[in-house]
């Protein structure tokens, strides 16, 4: 395994000291040799670890909020999306992942909630209308 490690400067902003972040990346190289019987070639393989995705649910939340704010949950939503966003870009995907569920989780309750108020709306303007 060639494992190769890199130190980044980066600055979080202006008047403090800058933030120094050791990042390791790791390849896994294999060498497979030639099937008997045929000409001598041989094939690399690199296997690469793929970057994890963490979901932070940002358009959904500020759809429910600009269109669905039932009882300000698509404002909560969407404030812990940005949350969500914000640790991924810290490097926490453990805190990204939790912000994220619990913005979908909102999410979902207040498009359900919103749903169920127009539809109980329009039942009640129909029951209404029927009985004048």
């Amino acid at each position: 395994m060639n494992h190769t490690s890199q130190t980044f400067l980066t600055a979080t902003s202006e008047g403090q000291p800058p933030n120094y972040e050791r990042l390791k990346e790791e390849y896994e190289v294999a060498e497979l040799g030639a099937p008997h019987g045929s000409a001598a070639f041989r094939t690399t393989v690199i296997n690469m670890p793929r970057e994890v995705s963490v979901p932070d649910h940002v358009v959904w939340s500020l759809f429910n909020t600009l269109f669905m704010n039932f009882c300000c949950l698509g404002f909560i939503a969407y404030a812990y999306s940005v949350k969500s966003r914000d640790r991924k870009m810290a490097g926490d995907m453990t805190g990204a992942q939790a912000y994220a569920s619990t913005a979908k989780c909102l999410n979902i309750s207040t498009l359900v909630l919103s749903i169920l108020v127009v539809v109980i709306t329009i039942i009640a303007a129909i029951c209404i209308a029927l009985n004048n």
